[in-house]
């Protein structure tokens, strides 16, 4: 099998930099799909010998367009692509386990291995999303943004949903599991990431993000036998939006009927710290917040324009 590489970014600079020397020799063919870059990306990726796709900037950039881009972009001969993000950097010996994988497997279409924070001790936001790459090994219901697909089956689904802003991976993982494929976590390292989420903005935003690909995720696939990101909104919206309004029109009315219902967020609080830990229980519970602010923004959009954060 022929492995072919896509990897997309906007202003990643250094990171990017890295990200396609690593490709380098590993895969037949390097596709960097650059979104509005200002910062040399482009002429830096194609003096590293990338093949290089700009893509329109009269249209709304999104990663699941830019990957179609990418897959289009790729020659007849290829028929593993390995997705790979501007920020991130393949680990040796990762396309030998999974193109393994994938021979021995052939009802599988993806297969993703460990992503790990580089620079996992530079902030608490980093430590945290570490974790989260942290999934369990085996058959999976989707992957994130580094993966190594079967091109026919990437094909066959109709490649990902461009306009999604966010949660675009779990989606297309949706439809091929629907179509009959199968999508594993192998038990190899796979990428560095570099977060560099050091300041609470930016983890902010990035919940403000999850909060959208939620609600879109649900709206698209919550009536499937997977209830895909139901349980995920529902939770949102419960601590971050629908309880702070009733706990503020109930301190308005009856003071103490608020404040009682007040406590139901340090006793969540003390629930989610005994399982997870301090860090990961208070921002789990804090990023409920910006959750319900994105999935209300979705649900919210009267113009069909794809929202931005920034």
């Amino acid at each position: 099998m022929s492995i072919g590489a896509v990897v997309i970014g906007r202003n990643e600079g250094a990171r990017l930099e890295r990200s396609l020397q690593g490709l380098a020799g590993q895969v037949a063919q390097i596709v960097y799909v650059d979104s509005g870059s200002t910062d040399g990306s482009v002429a830096m990726a194609r003096g590293l010998g990338a093949e290089v796709v700009e893509l329109d900037m009269q249209q709304p950039f999104t990663a699941a367009r830019a990957r179609n881009a990418g897959m289009a972009a790729l020659g007849e001969g290829i028929t593993l692509v390995q997705f790979l993000d501007g920020d991130c950097i393949l680990r040796d010996g990762w396309l030998a386990v999974a193109e393994a994988h994938l021979s021995a497997h052939p009802q599988v279409a993806v297969v993703c291995g460990r992503r790990r924070e580089e620079n996992p001790e530079a902030s608490v936001y980093n430590r945290l999303i570490d974790r989260e790459w942290d999934t369990p090994v085996g058959e999976a219901l989707a992957c994130g943004g580094d993966v190594l697909m079967r091109m026919d089956a990437l094909r066959a689904v109709g490649g990902y949903r461009a306009e999604m802003i966010a949660g675009e991976e779990p989606e297309l993982c949706q439809r091929l599991r629907r179509a009959g494929w199968q999508i594993w976590r192998l038990d190899a390292e796979m990428t560095w990431h570099d977060a560099q989420i050091t300041k609470v903005g930016q983890w902010w935003r990035r919940s403000l993000r999850a909060g959208h690909a939620f609600a879109e995720g649900a709206a698209l696939h919550g009536r499937g036998p997977d209830r895909h990101w139901v349980a995920e909104t529902r939770r949102a919206l419960l601590w971050g939006a629908l309880l702070p309004a009733v706990i503020l029109l109930l301190a308005l009315m009856l003071p103490w009927a608020g404040l009682g219902l007040a406590l139901f967020y340090p006793l969540q609080l003390l629930r989610l710290m005994r399982r997870g830990g301090v860090a990961w229980g208070f921002f789990t519970l804090l990023g409920k917040f910006p959750e319900a602010m994105g999935v209300l923004k979705y649900h919210m959009r009267r113009d069909g324009r794809i929202i931005e954060y920034r």
